[in-house]
């Protein structure tokens, strides 16, 4: 790439190349040098596109994050919405695995993603605090959730007991991590449903 073909990279392209090193090679292979590499320029234009490493990894972050919302149907109430978006940004984070990035609550992300559960919520009848408190409890339950399973280790062959989702003290099988995460939705789902009615 010319010297002048550096300096008309879009911000755009820098994060593309951010995500494609992320997916390959995980958080860690991420940093200025190994993007601007990737798009044969120097160091320098990156900077003065994105800022530094933080704000690249924000810009990654937000890219990732980006239209996670599914679309919330109008006869849907806002609780069986709030599964659907759950296992929606589960899916979503499981791609990354990394809790460096996907475990920071007041990442501008999370917000932007979390508008159509509050708005569910709110169309429902759900204060505004009432609403913001229940999607950072069900986001932070997805995150914690997922940045813990990206470390779960599978029971030994021939060890699952069949005791349950999880109930195996081996490991956790991707079926189990499936029903667990189904059933922590739920408790807290519900537990706001029940909250409200006292």
């Amino acid at each position: 790439m010319s010297r002048t073909d550096a300096f008309a990279l879009d911000a755009e392209r820098i994060v593309d190349a951010a995500m494609a090193i992320l997916l390959e090679d995980g958080l860690g292979a991420v940093s200025m040098r190994s993007v601007s590499a990737r798009l044969g320029v120097s160091p320098v234009p990156l900077y003065s596109r994105v800022g530094n490493k933080e704000a690249l990894l924000e810009a990654v972050a937000d890219r990732l994050l980006a239209d996670v919302s599914p679309v919330c149907g109008d006869e849907e109430t806002w609780d069986v919405y709030a599964r659907r978006w759950a296992e929606q940004l589960r899916l979503r984070l499981r791609c990354v695995r990394d809790s460096r990035l996907i475990a920071a609550p007041g990442r501008r992300a999370y917000v932007e993603a979390s508008r159509p559960l509050i708005a569910a919520m709110r169309r429902d009848g759900l204060a505004a605090d009432e609403a913001v408190r229940a999607c950072r409890l069900i986001t932070w339950a997805t995150v914690g959730f997922v940045a813990l399973e990206a470390g779960a280790e599978p029971p030994p062959v021939g060890r699952h007991r069949g005791a349950g989702p999880g109930g195996d003290a081996e490991g956790v099988t991707a079926q189990d991590a499936d029903a667990l995460f189904a059933s922590q939705v739920r408790y807290v789902v519900e537990g706001v449903v029940r909250d409200r009615a006292l």
